[in-house]
């Protein structure tokens, strides 16, 4: 016997978070009754199990994948305006897979993306939340005062972030390269943390997840991780 939303995140649904929202908005049916609440528990070989309708088969093989995202993609899985998605860079996988958290649109850089629910759900818990690296490029150069201020917390619209990592890399001109670490994923955490402190955010890319790197992977591409990465990656959300 097995969770509802845990089968129908391993089967590659969505998230288990998302996956507790069809459940709650009723459009998940066992042995064809609609099943609302949480916890409900279900036998994988004998329960027929139906999303919108669509039967669920038993789960797919799970794909980890780390991509190079860049400029001018989006990471839903689709959108309104007709933009590009990272899963159109996704060429030869079979599998329905989904991002790890979100980069914008103007963002580039490191995204995982998987069908394994439990990582996802995992890696984007607070419990969970990974240490995120960028290169950031900010107008200006900022000074010791404001950099010390990431390192205290910055007040933002949403409350006051935790205490993130930061130094000055090089300078570009007139401007600042940062090296800047994060540990929660608010949305566009970084460029409203530069434009706090005067510095609004010219490029930016992150380049590592926990013990992930890019690592030379080039902009648009994508790999599989290895056999090593995956099960560290596991264990670092048990």
């Amino acid at each position: 016997m097995e969770r509802l939303q845990k089968y129908l995140a391993r089967a590659g649904v969505a998230s288990r978070r998302s996956c507790e929202e069809l459940i709650a908005r009723g459009m998940v049916k066992v042995n064809g009754e609609i099943v609302t609440e949480m916890g409900v528990k279900i036998d994988p070989d004998n329960d027929k199990i139906q999303v919108r309708g669509k039967l669920i088969t038993k789960p797919e093989k799970k794909v980890y994948l780390m991509l190079n995202k860049p400029k001018g993609y989006v990471t839903t899985l689709k959108d309104p305006q007709g933009r590009p998605k990272v899963t159109d860079l996704l060429t030869g996988i079979e599998q329905r897979v989904y991002p790890v958290g979100r980069l914008d649109f103007d963002t580039e850089g490191l995204l995982l993306l998987t069908n394994d629910g439990d990582v996802t759900y995992g890696l984007t818990h607070p419990k969970h939340e990974l240490g995120k690296t960028y290169v950031v490029t900010v107008k200006g150069v900022p000074d010791r005062d404001k950099l010390n201020r990431f390192a205290k917390g910055l007040r933002l619209a949403d409350g006051i972030t935790a205490p993130a990592k930061v130094r000055l890399v090089r300078k570009k001109g007139n401007n600042g390269v940062l090296e800047i670490t994060i540990y929660e994923g608010r949305n566009r955490q970084i460029r409203r943390m530069c434009e706090t402190v005067g510095h609004p955010v010219l490029e930016l890319k992150r380049v590592s997840m926990g013990f992930l790197r890019l690592d030379g992977l080039e902009e648009g591409k994508f790999r599989h991780l290895t056999k090593e990465e995956i099960s560290k990656l596991i264990k670092s959300v048990k």
